[in-house]
């Protein structure tokens, strides 16, 4: 077994959540739940299929993130994966859309951070091993920073 480091290739201001399911009908799946979460949310979808053809299939409304989804699957090439790159909302508004999926199994980030992939080879395949989601901590918040951080999700409007 080969285990490796796939780097994330997409513009700094991209959000991405990156998954695992198991069917063909994630891609359409997914589709739905996203255009129904958030009205004007911008998107693109690529799944690997695992079998049959084991083509990455794609789906979205936003040729360029579409493009960076496809382009990523294509990288990482673990079966059954899937990115869902985001544009004109976050994460946090459309996650609990897709983890209702039938064909979800796990979340393995969902981010605007720099993104490295773990990744096992086999010879039957890959893997995803897990995510490197931005930096490691360089210290521990201070109450300044909390009044800064409650600020922030306030301003998002997150919080009242």
């Amino acid at each position: 077994m080969e285990i490796t480091s796939v780097r994330f290739d997409k513009p700094e201001d991209l959000n991405v959540i990156l998954g695992q399911s198991h069917f063909i009908k994630t891609v359409e799946d997914l589709h739905e739940a996203l255009v129904g979460s958030v009205p004007n949310l911008r998107f693109g979808i690529a799944f690997c299929e695992s079998s049959g053809p084991r083509l990455v299939r794609w789906s979205g409304n936003d040729q360029e993130l579409i493009d960076v989804a496809v382009r990523n699957a294509r990288a990482i090439g673990a079966g059954h994966s899937f990115i869902i790159a985001l544009r004109e909302g976050f994460p946090i508004n459309v996650l609990n859309a897709v983890k209702a999926v039938p064909e979800v199994c796990r979340i393995f980030c969902a981010t605007a951070n720099p993104l490295e992939v773990i990744v096992a080879e086999t010879e039957q395949g890959r893997a995803i091993l897990g995510v490197v989601d931005g930096s490691s901590p360089l210290g521990v918040e201070t109450e300044e920073d909390v009044a800064e951080r409650k600020a922030l999700l306030r301003r998002f409007g997150y919080k009242l």
